[in-house]
């Protein structure tokens, strides 16, 4: 079984964020990137399913020159191939444009099933996965917390409020990973010395027959970024009675807060 994991390399999610000049884009200067974590789940199921059936587990990014160290750390936790769509302002595609181009370059490789997380954190918009499966005409199951596979076909659980679905979809299909479908291993020494052997497929956006506006004429453009305003301190209810607090409270919540 030949899988597919579309990965997503993010701003690690204990950095502190600054805003570039201009104010579209945060400033990459000294910051740390990571895989996605949504698409270590996407990863580690691709890897399950190779070890129980065989074949290939191939890792796709579009992103800069940096999001090749995303793939090769994929690689050195099992992944068997990689792909990296290169471009220097890949951040300026809007979600279509992602999924465009991962739809021309999963057509170009043999594949069963395609992984992604259930969303990019950082962006959070959930729609990449979604598009991608449109744009191929695959079944889709999406935030699927336990799944599996067999005489090909899929059968996969996803939480919905109060209840869970099961759902079963053809080969092949695209699948968005969530939290608790497994549970995610690390990078083996043995891992990380093989993964800097294998070598990485890199395309342009052209070389998939795509051009610069298929991809990059965005419907939905980042106007401004900005950061939360700054926490301002607590307020302390001086005191021994409970109910003269109590009414404080709601005096607070009322007249100064704005909440009620």
């Amino acid at each position: 079984m030949n899988t597919l994991v579309c990965i997503a390399q993010v701003p690690d999610t204990e950095s502190r964020i600054k805003i570039a000049a201009g104010g579209r884009h945060i400033d990459e200067a000294g910051l740390k990137f990571i895989v996605s974590p949504y698409d270590e789940f996407a990863l580690e199921e691709a890897i399950r399913l190779k070890e129980k059936n065989g074949g290939d587990v191939t890792v796709i990014t579009f992103g800069p020159e940096r999001a090749a160290q995303a793939l090769r750390e994929c690689l050195a936790r099992g992944a068997t191939k990689a792909m990296h769509v290169k471009a220097d302002n890949a951040a300026d595609a809007d979600s279509l444009g992602v999924a465009k181009v991962l739809a021309a370059a999963i057509q170009s490789q043999p594949h069963d099933l395609v992984f992604l997380g259930k969303q990019g954190v950082g962006t959070d918009n959930a729609l990449v996965g979604p598009m991608l499966a449109e744009l191929l005409g695959y079944p889709q199951v999406n935030v699927v917390t336990h799944m599996e596979v067999a005489d090909g076909k899929l059968t996969a659980h996803r939480e919905i409020e109060g209840a869970e679905e099961i759902i079963e979809a053809a080969l092949p299909a695209v699948v968005t990973a969530q939290k608790g479908l497994n549970d995610p291993r690390y990078a083996s020494l043995k891992g990380i010395m093989a993964a800097k052997k294998v070598p990485i497929d890199t395309k342009s956006v052209a070389d998939l027959g795509l051009s610069d506006a298929d991809v990059f004429n965005a419907r939905v453009v980042v106007a401004k970024l900005e950061l939360p305003p700054e926490k301002s301190g607590g307020k302390k209810i001086e005191g021994g009675d409970a109910a003269a607090a109590a009414r404080q409270i709601i005096d607070y919540i009322r007249g100064e807060a704005k909440a009620l």
